[in-house]
């Protein structure tokens, strides 16, 4: 595990370190030296990886005469599949030239191959590109992840480059239901648990190289190797930084969404309102600032969340209808709303359609807290400025034991 200066040459020298001396693992040059197909694994326009960066060091690391034999695979999962220009931009300008890019598809049925059935019940459906590969490496982002426990490893097989039926079964009711498909589990979490059987069926995924960011998106931290061991060991370096201690439960608690690009729509922004509702009273509100700037994000999402005032006949649906596009956003968003009352600010989405989803529109957090003390529930105060970028928790940590917590700038404040 290398510490990472904020600079890019700084973090690219780093980079190269990690490289250098991956864990659990050959290095890359010499697994890539005996295989014949590559695919290159990389984060959508969701997540604040530094794609381009990274990239670049993993194909300096390729056999040089081999370009026609590697793949740039956009590992989007359910979201959307990407535009060429989106890709440019995450993949970098000369890499878009030089290789080939794509953008994975789950509706695309022709596209994927299906590997076997996981002890859970999924039948494991691949991107065919990514299964019919002799190495696959990942480049990816360890941050906590609200049903998923953290992001990254073995999520980027399943969901990233799964087959829509994998995912909607991954991220079924029954699965989700489970008190461990939290942020902060990974063993013992079925959802996780699931997406490791799914992505080892997966056999030439035999490397990844993932980063943690701070609070300006900086990268300062980087893990390479085995994608089961060096993802383990990039969580328990992330947890010292993330699993943050509140003395109370907040009457209200305060959050974001993270910034961009989490906070581009208001499907995202659902990770900000489940990280407030850790740590608020039975009965407490949420507050959650996002920008939206693309609205709602998800149509199904939006549709799925308006069907009743009424969470429990919302969750009674999901579970009765399934599978569902969108499901398991609805499903969080509903656990919340049974317990907490929850204040969207945002410009990015009418008010109308918030109030259609059970959430209360406020322009500003000042108009949201005047809504709030109305009600005479602004007592204790918990603020969440990084929102579901830290694990904030009263009582024990969630998951393994962490060991080093430290309070950091960006973490919790309380008021």
């Amino acid at each position: 595990m290398s510490a990472l200066p904020n600079g890019v040459g700084e973090a690219a020298k780093a980079i190269d370190e990690t490289l250098d001396h991956p864990i659990g693992s050959p290095k890359l040059e010499e697994l890539a030296s005996s295989a014949g197909k590559i695919s290159i694994l990389i984060t959508d326009r969701t997540r604040a990886t530094p794609d381009g960066l990274i990239l670049e060091r993993v194909l300096r690391r390729l056999p040089r005469g081999r370009r026609d034999s590697v793949s740039v695979i956009v590992a989007t999962g359910l979201h959307r599949p990407h535009s060429a220009e989106e890709m440019r931009e995450l993949a970098g300008e000369e890499v878009f030239k030089e290789y080939r890019v794509m953008s994975h598809d789950a509706e695309d049925e022709a596209n994927l191959l299906h590997l076997g059935r996981t002890s859970f019940g999924t039948e494991v459906e691949v991107n065919r590109e990514v299964a019919q590969s002799d190495l696959v490496v990942a480049i990816g982002l360890i941050e906590p992840h609200f049903f998923a426990g953290y992001s990254g490893g073995r999520k980027m097989i399943l969901a990233g480059v799964a087959g829509k039926r994998s995912i909607y079964h991954n991220h079924g009711y029954e699965m989700l239901s489970h008190p461990k498909a939290d942020y902060g589990y990974l063993r013992g979490n079925p959802v996780s648990d699931d997406m490791v059987e799914a992505s080892k069926m997966v056999s030439g995924y035999r490397f990844s190289v993932h980063v943690i960011l701070d609070k300006e998106k900086r990268v300062v931290r980087a893990v390479a190797g085995d994608p089961y061991s060096s993802h383990e060991e990039g969580v328990r370096e992330l947890d010292k930084y993330v699993k943050v201690p509140v003395p109370f439960e907040g009457d209200v608690v305060i959050t974001t969404n993270g910034g961009h690009p989490l906070d581009r729509d208001l499907y995202q922004a659902v990770k900000g309102i489940v990280t407030g509702s850790r740590v608020a009273k039975r009965g407490g509100t949420v507050i959650l600032a996002s920008h939206c700037s693309d609205g709602v994000g998800h149509e199904d999402f939006r549709a799925l969340a308006s069907i009743s005032r009424d969470p429990r006949k919302i969750l009674a649906h999901i579970r009765e209808n399934e599978p569902l596009r969108d499901q398991w956003q609805v499903q969080k968003l509903e656990q919340v709303l049974l317990r907490n009352r929850v204040i969207v600010v945002t410009k990015g989405v009418r008010h109308g359609v918030l109030e259609e989803m059970n959430l209360t529109p406020a322009s500003s957090v000042e108009e949201a807290l005047e809504v709030t003390c109305k009600g005479g529930n602004c007592g204790r105060t918990v603020v969440i400025p990084e929102g579901p970028y830290v694990i904030p928790y009263v009582g024990g940590p969630p998951g393994v034991k962490a060991t080093g917590l430290e309070r950091r700038e960006k973490g919790v404040r309380e008021v």
